[in-house]
C-alpha cells in the first residue's frame, strides 16, 4: 500500500470549502438575504458528491 496525501488535502479542502460555504449561509439567513441563502446551500449540495467521489478515488489508490 503506498500512501497518497493528496487525497486527504483535497478532502480537508472540501471541508473548508463546506465550513465556510455553511457559516456565508447562515450569515446571509440572518440578514434575510435569502437569494445568496439558496446560493450558498447549492454549493453545500455540490460539494457532498464531489467529497464522495474523492473519497473512493482515495480509497482506490489505497488499495
Amino acid at each position: 500500500m503506498k500512501r497518497s496525501y493528496i487525497g486527504i488535502v483535497i478532502l480537508c479542502f472540501i471541508l473548508f470549502l463546506n465550513i465556510i460555504f455553511t457559516q456565508s449561509m447562515v450569515h446571509q439567513f440572518f440578514y434575510e438575504n435569502y437569494v445568496n441563502t439558496l446560493i450558498f446551500m447549492g454549493l453545500n449540495l455540490l460539494l457532498f458528491p464531489t467529497a464522495v467521489i474523492a473519497y473512493k478515488k482515495t480509497i482506490d489508490v489505497l488499495e
